[in-house]
């Protein structure tokens, strides 16, 4: 008889014991649910997790087929179909996913993670298979929450318009996180006024921003998107914006507050909403809006993980909302301050007739144009752009015009004025760099174009002078022919560059003139890529029988008035002759006797006007100084004209370049008191310089 060494023993039974003891771990102790069935799917055995889970007696379940035991389960032909093909191909399934609802979940919706194996025994005999079940509700819960967070954060506020951003939030929500989704803002926000601090007053209006439906849903509303009106109290909804808490609050038939609000209960019942949460929109103490979601009966109810989610989203919306509302309220002031800085009505004279068209940018612009009456019946012609958006290229923009409209008092030709405005955009630009680092104009470089023209009657000439303005003007001649005005591009307002240059046209009597910025041939539309052809417009233009208003409506229908990155500004002037019957001239002698000759050729000249007696006298006066300050300090040959318009405007030519200036002479001085008197008798006075000499001129009122 042999005996056996009993360390032997000892290890070889160790590991069915181990196994055993695993195995009854398993099935005694695991958390992890496990079922094991037989070839025909009857549950063979089950743990102590599996029987807490269905909360049924192990002898109620052992021998019965899977399909009694989760009779219940609503993915059952998915397990079913995944449990026979484990059985079939050997190959194990590994947590897969499986949402459903028993009846020990009691009707709440769960995950669990399922995992399958095939058993067999030493001779490859299929037995059965094994199947783990985890719950994993908690996780997926938390992952589909966060899900719903980012989503949030990368649809919401996109846009800086408070009325997209909410309709962002409700489609970020819906059905991602609930049934139904309702916006609103407090209306005062929607126009970018302060909100008011909590909490909210009853009588406040809150404007029903957006709305968002699951499915057959969509139907369910108390009021239309778009309607303005103050919260019912009490209610859930006006004590969330009281005490700034969101809230969740069952709904059902007895539910005590739905009477307070009948419109909301009515809209609540037909939707079948069954849950309701309820969060503010406040920053900072101040409130400006409220969001109401809800949940059907198709989804599980509200509970206190989602109120944490509720708090992060209503934040991130917040701030979206009240930097849309920052921006609102700053596009306002600007639009406000562009609008009063731009002419009101266009400007009305005997030899041009003018008619505008201005699209302002969709986040506000730089954009403007002038029509100024110059000395000599004269007309300057302006079209500019400020680059950038806000307040501050508003206020610039309305800098450069007041410059233009100093400088063209000062009669100087086009390419000098701009150089003068070139000098004033630097200087501002040199400001605006030497901001404190911080400030946000110190981010923005000044840039600006203008395109200046000044139309002469008599001569029938426009000069112009363009500074950056790469669209050239277009002009229609009297019989519909179009043409396009070459010029001498000069450098942008306030940068590097050559001087300006001036580039003179002849016009007929009756032509229209189109001064336009490139904004006006940007395409309008998403869908469009290139800029509109410029001869579109001509196309347009070529209308002579139209009014120039009706030519600007015809331009906006054409080009279109979508958002631009910009202002689009269209300027049209039409220019006619002076009326032969309102000018008179005089070529004077170089003698003596001019200043007489010249006092009877106006005296004779002003009674067929039926200028009143003092005006008369004075301007008489007036003739007499300056023709004389001509004979003794310029040069021959002399042209006098007097010009019945707006004013009465009296001019003396010479050739000489020497400018007068205004003396005030002693009382023991014999001479200097001419141009005194000159001021004195007429509202304005200058001088303005040809290329053949100079020009003095006065104007005085007719008016009364």
């Amino acid at each position: 008889m042999t005996h056996e060494d009993p360390s032997r023993r000892v290890r070889r039974g160790v590991p069915g014991d181990v196994d055993l003891a695993v195995l009854d771990a398993l099935f005694t102790q695991s958390p992890v649910g496990l079922h094991v069935l037989d070839t025909e799917l009857r549950l063979v055995r089950i743990n102590t997790a599996t029987r807490a889970m269905h909360d049924v007696p192990v002898e109620g379940l052992l021998g019965r087929p899977f399909t009694d035991v989760f009779a219940g389960l609503t993915a059952l032909g998915e397990v079913t179909q995944m449990l026979r093909g484990v059985l079939e191909t050997g190959v194990p399934v590994r947590e897969h996913l499986i949402r459903s609802r028993l009846d020990s979940d009691r009707g709440r919706e769960t995950t669990r993670s399922v995992s399958v194996f095939r058993l067999s025994d030493e001779r490859g005999t299929v037995l059965g298979v094994a199947v783990s079940a985890v719950d994993v509700t908690e996780a997926q819960v938390a992952r589909a929450r966060l899900r719903v967070l980012d989503g949030v954060r990368e649809r919401v506020g996109q846009t800086l318009d408070v009325i997209v951003t909410c309709q962002e939030l409700a489609d970020a929500l819906v059905p991602a996180f609930a049934d139904i989704a309702v916006v609103e803002v407090v209306e005062a926000v929607v126009r970018g006024e302060e909100p008011p601090t909590g909490p909210l007053a009853q009588d406040v209006p809150l404007r029903r921003a957006a709305f968002r439906a699951r499915g057959g849903h969509g139907q369910a509303q108390a009021h239309p998107v778009g309607d303005v009106r103050s919260l019912h109290n009490p209610t859930p909804y006006s004590q969330t914006l009281i005490d700034l808490r969101p809230r969740i609050v069952a709904l059902g038939e007895d539910t005590p507050w739905l009477g307070a609000d009948p419109k909301r209960a009515g809209a609540i019942r037909s939707a079948g909403a069954r849950s309701l949460l309820v969060a503010p929109l406040a920053l900072r103490g101040r409130v400006l809006g409220l969001v109401s979601l809800y949940r059907t009966a198709e989804s599980d109810s509200f509970d206190q993980g989602d109120l944490g989610l509720a708090r992060e989203v209503s934040a991130h919306t917040a701030l979206c909302i009240d930097n849309a509302r920052r921006f609102t309220r700053e596009h306002t002031i600007a639009a406000t301050v562009q609008r009063h800085l731009l002419p009101r009505h266009p400007m009305r004279q005997s030899t041009v007739e003018t008619a505008h068209l201005h699209l302002p940018g969709g986040d506000g612009g730089g954009g403007w144009f002038d029509a100024i009456a110059l000395s000599g019946a004269r007309t300057a012609l302006v079209v500019g752009n400020v680059a950038g958006r806000g307040i501050h290229t508003a206020t610039t923009m309305g800098q450069l015009r007041t410059v233009i409209h100093s400088l063209a008092a000062l009669d100087l030709e086009p390419d000098e004025l701009l150089a003068r405005l070139d000098d004033t955009a630097r200087f501002l630009a040199a400001e605006r760099a030497a901001r404190p680092t911080g400030d946000p104009m110190d981010r923005q470089p000044l840039s600006a174009s203008c395109l200046y023209a000044v139309y002469d009657p008599f001569t029938r000439t426009c000069t112009f002078a363009c500074a950056g303005q790469p669209t050239p003007p277009v002009i229609v001649r009297p019989d519909g022919g179009t043409e396009t005005a070459e010029l001498a591009v000069g450098p942008a307002l306030g940068g590097e560059g050559w001087p300006f240059a001036t580039t003179t046209v002849t016009l007929a009597e009756g032509s229209t003139l189109a001064l336009y910025t490139p904004q006006l041939l940007t395409p309008a539309r998403a869908d469009a890529d290139e800029a509109t052809d410029p001869g579109a417009l001509r196309d347009v233009l070529a209308r002579p029988d139209r009014s120039l208003q009706d030519l600007c409506d015809d331009a906006l229908y054409v080009l279109g008035a979508g958002s631009r990155d910009g202002d689009a500004v269209l300027l049209l002037a039409r220019t006619h002759a002076f009326p032969a019957r309102t000018t008179a001239t005089w070529h004077l002698a170089d003698d003596l006797t001019a200043a007489a000759t010249a006092r009877g050729h106006a005296r004779r000249t002003l009674t067929g006007w039926d200028v009143d007696e003092d005006t008369a006298a004075a301007t008489e006066l007036i003739v007499s100084e300056l023709v004389t300050n001509a004979l003794r300090h310029g040069n021959p040959p002399l042209r006098l004209r007097l010009i019945k318009d707006r004013t009465l405007t009296c001019e003396v030519h010479d050739t000489s370049t020497t400018s007068p200036h205004l003396r005030h002479a002693h009382a023991v001085d014999e001479g200097g008191r001419g141009l005194f008197i000159v001021a004195q008798l007429a509202q304005r006075w200058g001088t303005r310089h040809t290329p053949r000499g100079k020009t003095v001129w006065t104007e005085q009122d007719l008016t009364p």
